[in-house]
């Protein structure tokens, strides 16, 4: 008997869609449009063809900004993971103490991150900020205003403070789902507690640890307010990541072809770099 298919579902999901194509595609077929075209103002256009996106490719200033956010990159995920295992491992299963901690961790990720940023912008300054103003009485001359280590060292530090919560969440959230058959079965083999994180609770936490790369990798990688708010991308350039820079080139000097192609590039780099991140990590989790 030939089996029948309903497809009235598909007609719930239409309104979906239909929302996705005008709130993402149609803007990215406008960029992809100006990507191909240069332009002299009064609405006139002239093909350029791959003319930005060779200029973009080969330029020094595009590999700098490049270079920095995946430096970037690199240096939140070393620290945010692991400082997030840590946390979440070291939280109450139980107990009063169960909601007090997860509201606590919750709270940076409520903070908007232009109020992040401004929050930094005056924790760090010497004259009224609390760290600054601490640093200096220490006899350390900071300022993250003139020194490019000091602007490095708040903008990682700002991040570390306002997304490790989200890493520790998703961890915590891992560790509860793991049934107490586990551990028992773990203090009558005499396991140290180093063995029960190894072969216990990092295998059930593989799933969460890949939604908390992946998230953290995207939003590092795309990160503007907070460290526009905090140095403007100074000193110098030492701070201007990819974002910064579209930005400066597309509304500072309304260079709108080669925004749009390092708009575009901007946009498969993270594509790719997410979709290794998910191709290496499930394979291994699938090998194991």
């Amino acid at each position: 008997m030939e089996k029948t298919w309903n497809n009235k579902a598909w007609f719930m999901v239409l309104p979906v869609l239909l929302l996705v194509a005008f709130s993402a595609v149609i803007p990215l077929m406008t960029v992809v449009n100006y990507s191909v075209q240069d332009t002299f103002g009064n609405n006139q256009f002239f093909w350029a063809g791959t003319e930005w996106f060779t200029e973009m490719l080969t330029s020094e200033r595009f590999h700098s900004a490049l270079g920095r956010n995946l430096f970037f990159s690199f240096i939140i995920l070393l620290i945010e993971i692991p400082l997030g295992i840590v946390i979440a491992l070291n939280m109450p299963r139980k107990g009063w103490g169960v909601p007090v901690c997860l509201v606590l961790m919750a709270l940076p990720l409520l903070i908007p991150w232009n109020v992040v940023g401004t929050i930094w912008q005056v924790f760090g300054r010497v004259d009224i900020g609390l760290l600054g103003h601490t640093l200096e009485r220490l006899g350390i001359n900071y300022n993250y205003v003139q020194n490019p280590m000091h602007a490095w060292f708040t903008v990682i530090i700002m991040d570390v403070w306002h997304w490790t919560s989200l890493v520790v969440l998703l961890c915590y959230a891992g560790l509860v789902s793991i049934p107490d058959a586990f551990y028992q079965a773990a203090k009558i083999d005499g396991a140290s507690r180093w063995a029960v994180f190894r072969y216990i609770q990092l295998p059930k936490m593989n799933r969460v640890l890949l939604i908390a790369v992946l998230l953290r990798f995207m939003d590092s990688f795309m990160i503007y307010t907070e460290p526009f708010v905090v140095t403007g991308g100074g000193p110098g350039n030492s701070t201007t990541f990819l974002s910064i820079d579209l930005v400066k080139m597309a509304v500072g000097q309304f260079d709108l072809g080669p925004a749009a192609a390092m708009s575009l590039i901007y946009f498969l780099i993270i594509l790719l770099m997410s979709w290794v991140f998910y191709t290496v990590m499930t394979n291994y989790d699938a090998e194991r």
